[in-house]
């Protein structure tokens, strides 16, 4: 049995401990990590109008790429004990409406970079004895704690990923058969 290279550059959770980032939220930090990367490659060469095509009327990676920066920025505004602001509150409300004009790939791959950013300098403040602390999602109130909502932004963020490039994939196949 033969064993496959290495990879040039393996994937971010095999080249070690990200700076600053306390140990138990290395795996958290990770994935957002990895979530950028994949995003870069799975949208490259994708038209402004693919971007926003919804294949089989599945949404479109317009769609994912929103709302991946959306709901990173609210999961961890809740993991810091906070409420949704009404800027917060507005982006949710676009997320849900899509309407026109739609963003650009680049706006939509900017803000991911900043939330993923944003959400990385919180990992490496966030305190290990502060992991446990109980905290309170959405209007309802709903209970969860700070590492709870951290792994399920990093979680969250990278579900839409696997759908960004499985859309992508769709959409390039559909455009190469006609």
């Amino acid at each position: 049995m033969s064993v496959a290279p290495a990879p040039s550059n393996p994937e971010p959770w095999l080249r070690g401990p990200l700076p600053g980032i306390p140990e138990p939220l290395q795996p958290a930090a990770h994935a957002l990590t990895a979530a950028l990367e994949d995003i870069a490659v799975a949208v490259a060469d994708l038209t402004p109008s693919q971007i926003w095509m919804q294949p089989g009327g599945a949404a479109s990676v317009g769609f994912h790429l929103m709302h991946l920066a959306g709901s990173t920025d609210r999961l961890f505004t809740y993991a810091r004990g906070e409420r949704l602001s009404e800027p917060q509150r507005a982006a949710l409300k676009e997320e849900q409406l899509l309407s026109e004009p739609h963003p650009s790939a680049d706006d939509l791959l900017r803000a991911c970079r900043a939330a993923v950013d944003r959400a990385l300098r919180q990992l490496a403040q966030t305190s290990e004895e502060d992991l446990s602390s109980q905290r309170l999602v959405g209007r309802a109130q709903l209970p969860a704690t700070v590492r709870g909502l951290l792994f399920h932004g990093a979680e969250h963020a990278q579900r839409h990923v696997g759908q960004i490039i499985t859309t992508a994939k769709i959409i390039r196949g559909g455009s190469a058969n006609r």
